[in-house]
């Protein structure tokens, strides 16, 4: 609790996955990326409750492992790889707030593909949204320049355009005005957001620049990637 606010934080984790199958519980080191998260999620004492929403009761055991709770298993019909965070999240904080009779005012999101996360970048999140009265606060990275939406082409059967017609115009990256991307460490919401706005991002939202290595694990090369990080930081 900070401020008498009550957190929920959310470790959402469904067991489908496209491109990794249980990519979940993907090993770095000797531990899942779920259980990095919860561990992460349990060293910070401002957090009220840490749950995983889940279903699956394998990524439910090794989310309790790293120090989280599965007080609830996730309904099929938000299992989907069409669900929205917004879905899932509405839901785990009315299961929460039923089993544990309360009212909780700020909801923390820890994607498990950002095994990279820090305390301190989660703690300044929430921080941000108190201090400013957002609505939300979302952790975003910069974008590197060979990805920015200017540079970008699309294609039919047969030919190319710009994804964007002002590309036409950009000659060097200096002309690139910086861009960035969600990358999935921490969202701080309100509960007046989510449930009243019924959004992650409302009206007002802040947001935490993370600089370094922020990745989030899409595929097998995300995951070595991250695999490599960790063994270099252990040695």
């Amino acid at each position: 609790m900070i401020n008498n606010l009550k957190i929920l934080t959310v470790i959402p984790a469904r067991g489908g996955s496209k491109g990794i199958p249980l990519k979940n519980l993907s090993l770095i080191g000797d531990k899942s990326i779920v259980e990095l998260a919860a561990i992460v999620a349990s060293k910070i004492t401002l957090l009220d409750r840490i749950i995983v929403s889940t279903d699956s009761q394998k990524i439910a055991d090794a989310a309790i492992k790293g120090g989280a709770s599965a007080p609830f298993m996730r309904p099929d019909y938000l299992s989907g790889d069409q669900i929205s965070d917004l879905e899932v999240l509405t839901h785990a904080l009315n299961e929460m707030e039923l089993k544990d009779s309360c009212v909780y005012d700020l909801i923390i999101m820890l994607q498990p593909t950002s095994p990279l996360r820090t305390e301190l970048q989660v703690i300044q999140t929430i921080e941000k949204l108190i201090a400013k009265d957002f609505d939300a606060v979302w952790t975003i990275s910069e974008t590197d320049t060979k990805s920015h939406p200017l540079k970008q082409l699309i294609i039919d059967e047969e030919t190319v355009n710009y994804y964007d017609k002002d590309g036409k115009d950009i000659i060097a990256r200096q002309q690139l005005k910086p861009v960035y991307h969600r990358n999935g460490i921490a969202y701080a919401i309100t509960r007046n957001c989510l449930i009243n706005k019924k959004s992650i991002m409302g009206d007002k939202t802040g947001y935490l620049i993370c600089e370094g290595n922020n990745i989030s694990i899409d595929t097998e090369s995300d995951l070595d990637f991250a695999r490599q990080f960790f063994t270099n930081l252990n040695k």
